[in-house]
C-alpha cells in the first residue's frame, strides 16, 4: 500500500523498550541519516532498520519494509514533527496517521540542495497546452466559482503509466498540472478534459488546506463536479509505480487509472 506527505508532498505501537532486547541499527553510510534514525527511535520508532535522506521535492516521507526515506529538510524539525513521522510509520488507526500527516506537511521544508528544474512542454505541444488552459478557465468558472488560482499547465511526453498529476508549489516553482501526451493522443480530448478536471479537484484540495489524496473529501468533490472519484484505466504500463507495501506522504497527487 502507498500513502502520500504534501508540504511542498509515513503506524505506532507503543513498545516497552525496557522489556525488549536492544535492536541492531543498520548503518546507512550517512551520519546525518543515522543520527535522525536514533532520534526517531527515541520517540518510539520500532519497525525501521535503516534511514535514507532524500532531496525529492514531491515525496517528503516514505517507508517500505524496514527502510525509511525522509526529506533532508526534516533534519532540523522539532520533536513534535519527528514524533508525527513516528506515528505515520507506527500508528494503528487511519485517524492517527491522518493527523500526523497534516503536522508533517505543515512543517516548512528548507533544503540547501539546488532545486531540480521541472520538465517543460515541447514547443510543438504548446497548442495542446493552450486548449488545456482554456478548459481550466472554463471548469474553474463552472465548478469552482472561479476561485482556483492560475497554475502552470504542461503536456508531458515522459508520463507512461499516469494520465495526469497535480504538483504543489515548491522551491520557487508554481503549482502545476501535467497531462500525458500519450493520453491525449490515445484517448482524445473528452477523456483528457476529464483528467484535467480530476487534477483540478486536487488543486482545490491544496488551495483549501485539505490533504491531497483520494479520500472522502476528494470523492465528495469529484462527484460534485462530475468526475469519477476512482481511476480505473491505465496507459501501457511497463513498471510498477511504487513498491508493494510502500507507505508515502508526498506533494504530488497522481491520477492513475
Amino acid at each position: 500500500m502507498l500513502r502520500a506527505l504534501k508540504r511542498l508532498l509515513g503506524n505506532a505501537t507503543q513498545l516497552d523498550l525496557e522489556l525488549e532486547p536492544p535492536e541492531i541499527v543498520r548503518q546507512s553510510g550517512d551520519a546525518r541519516a543515522d543520527q535522525l534514525l536514533v532520534r526517531l527511535r527515541s520517540l518510539g520508532l520500532a519497525r525501521i532498520e535503516r534511514c535514507r535522506l532524500t532531496r525529492n521535492r514531491h515525496v517528503m516521507v516514505s517507508f517500505s519494509g524496514g527502510a525509511l526515506r525522509v526529506h533532508e529538510g526534516y533534519l532540523s524539525a522539532p520533536a513534535e514533527v519527528l514524533r508525527a513521522i513516528v506515528v505515520f510509520v507506527e500508528g494503528r488507526t487511519r485517524a492517527e496517521r491522518r493527523a500526523a500527516q497534516r503536522l508533517i506537511i505543515a512543517h516548512p521544508v528548507v533544503t540547501t540542495s539546488p532545486a531540480t528544474r521541472r520538465p517543460r512542454t515541447r514547443p510543438e505541444d504548446r497548442r495542446l497546452v493552450a486548449e488545456l488552459a482554456r478548459c481550466h478557465q472554463q471548469f474553474n468558472g463552472e465548478h469552482f466559482h472561479g476561485r482556483l488560482k492560475s497554475v502552470t499547465l504542461r503536456v508531458s511526453r515522459r508520463m507512461k503509466s499516469r494520465l495526469g498529476h497535480y504538483t504543489c508549489a515548491a522551491h520557487g516553482e508554481p503549482s502545476e498540472i501535467a497531462i500525458s501526451w500519450r493520453h491525449i493522443r490515445r484517448d482524445g480530448w473528452d477523456e483528457a478534459r476529464h483528467t484535467l478536471l480530476h487534477e483540478m479537484v486536487h488543486q482545490w484540495q491544496d488551495e483549501s488546506g485539505h490533504t491531497i489524496d483520494h479520500g472522502p473529501k476528494f470523492r465528495s468533490k469529484a462527484r460534485e463536479v462530475g468526475v469519477a472519484p476512482y481511476a480505473r484505466r491505465t496507459l501501457s504500463r511497463t513498471t510498477t509505480p511504487h513498491s508493494p507495501g510502500e507507505q508515502r506522504i508526498g506533494r504530488r497527487a497522481a491520477r492513475e487509472r
